[in-house]
């Protein structure tokens, strides 16, 4: 089973072409200002192994790997919860799951990586 699905990124593409189209703006909500980007050649080894699980749909070394994500802290973009999903980021050397997660969005490739549990997100960026 893979958690969550994933579609393609067309209403968000399609929302910012009709902006600009129709000359209205596109701006961004105080929670996606705050999320950065990484190149995917950026992100620790360990976050390709649990990326490579997240394709294969697991089996995931935690049982909270595959859960929702309720984004209390309210980094991400606000969406309905179920919408997004964490994976731990094995920290070698800690005893615990450690900081390091990457949380998933139903839409294609919506991977975020945090290294310092869920106070800061970088978007994966898989072109680079």
């Amino acid at each position: 089973m893979r958690f969550p699905p994933r579609i393609t990124r067309i209403g968000a593409a399609a929302a910012v072409l009709s902006a600009l189209l129709v000359g209205g703006t596109v701006t961004a909500t105080p929670a996606a200002a705050a999320v950065g980007s990484i190149c995917y050649g950026d992100l620790p080894s360990q976050a390709y192994d649990t990326l490579e699980l997240i394709e294969q749909g697991g089996p995931y070394p935690y049982s909270q790997d595959g859960t929702v994500f309720q984004n209390r802290e309210g980094v991400l973009p606000g969406q309905a919860s179920g919408y997004y999903h964490e994976y731990t980021v094995i920290t070698p050397g800690s005893s615990t799951r450690g900081a390091r997660r990457i949380v998933t969005g139903e839409e294609y490739q919506e991977d975020y990586y945090t290294s310092n549990h869920y106070t800061t997100f970088d978007l994966i960026d898989f072109g680079c």
